[in-house]
C-alpha cells in the first residue's frame, strides 16, 4: 500500500470534559459559529453513511438497469405474449451495456456529491466529509481512484469465494466481508484510515458541529446593533 500523508487531526475527541468547555467559532456568518476540530471518522459512522446512500444509489442502479433492459428488449429480443415466451437479454448486452451503466452511474453518483462539497446526502447527515491528504475536493481521478480502491478487496475476496464455492450467492457474501474489512481496518490503522483511503490518498474527516442562534436572540441581537 502507499503511504498516505494524513493530517494531522485527531481520531477522536480528547474527554468529555474538553467538549462541555469547547468554546464556540465564529464562521464569518452572522449568528452562525462552530465548536471543535475535524477528526478522521469513525468506522462506524461511515457505514452508517454508506446505508443511507445505499438506498439512493440501489434505487439509480434500479431505474437505470430498467430503462436499459426495456431498450435490450426492444433492440435485440422478440418479445412473446406468455411467461414461456420469456426471454434474457444477450449475455453481450449484460456485460457490454448494462455492466458499464452501473460501474458509471456509481462513479457520477459520488463523484457528482464529492467534486462539489466532499459529501454525499448520507455524508451531509453525519456531518462527514472526504477529501484528499491535502484537504481539497476530489477531483474525478481522485474519485475514480477511490472507488476502485475500495472495489479492490471486496472483488478479490469475491472471487476467492466463487472459486472455492463456484456459487453466486457465495460470491456475493464474500465480496460483502471484504467490504466490511475495509472498514474493519480502520480499528487497526493508527491513523484510523480504511484501506481505500490509504491506496487513493484520501480521507473522510468528521466536520465541526455547526451552532446557529435560535429566533429570539437572532432578534434581540439585530434590535440591540440597531439601537
Amino acid at each position: 500500500m502507499s503511504k498516505q500523508r494524513t493530517p494531522k487531526l485527531s481520531r477522536r475527541p480528547q474527554t468529555a470534559a474538553a467538549n462541555s468547555t469547547e468554546q464556540l467559532r465564529p464562521t464569518g456568518i452572522e449568528g452562525v459559529s462552530i465548536s471543535g476540530e475535524p477528526e478522521i471518522a469513525k468506522a462506524s459512522t461511515r457505514v452508517i453513511a454508506i446505508v443511507y446512500d445505499g438506498m439512493l444509489i440501489l434505487a439509480l442502479l434500479f431505474l437505470v438497469g430498467t430503462v436499459l433492459t426495456v431498450i435490450g428488449t426492444m433492440m435485440t429480443m422478440e418479445t412473446g405474449v406468455t411467461s414461456d415466451q420469456a426471454q434474457t437479454l444477450p449475455r453481450w448486452y449484460q456485460n457490454l451495456v448494462l455492466t458499464p451503466a452501473f460501474i458509471l452511474t456509481l462513479i457520477g453518483f459520488y463523484g457528482l456529491f464529492w467534486r462539489r462539497a466532499g459529501q454525499t446526502l448520507g455524508m451531509q447527515t453525519w456531518r462527514l466529509k472526504t477529501v484528499d491528504d491535502n484537504g481539497q475536493l476530489l477531483t474525478w481521478g481522485n474519485t475514480i481512484k477511490r472507488i476502485l480502491a475500495a472495489c479492490l478487496v471486496p472483488v478479490i475476496c469475491g472471487a476467492i469465494g466463487y472459486a472455492f464455492h463456484g456459487s453466486r450467492s457465495v460470491m456475493l457474501l464474500s465480496a460483502f466481508f471484504g467490504l466490511m474489512f475495509n472498514y474493519v481496518f480502520c480499528l487497526f490503522n493508527r491513523g484510523g484510515l480504511a484501506v481505500h483511503d490509504m491506496l487513493s490518498g484520501t480521507v473522510t474527516l468528521k466536520m465541526p458541529k455547526i451552532h446557529h442562534e435560535g429566533l429570539i436572540k437572532s432578534l434581540r441581537s439585530k434590535k440591540n446593533k440597531d439601537e
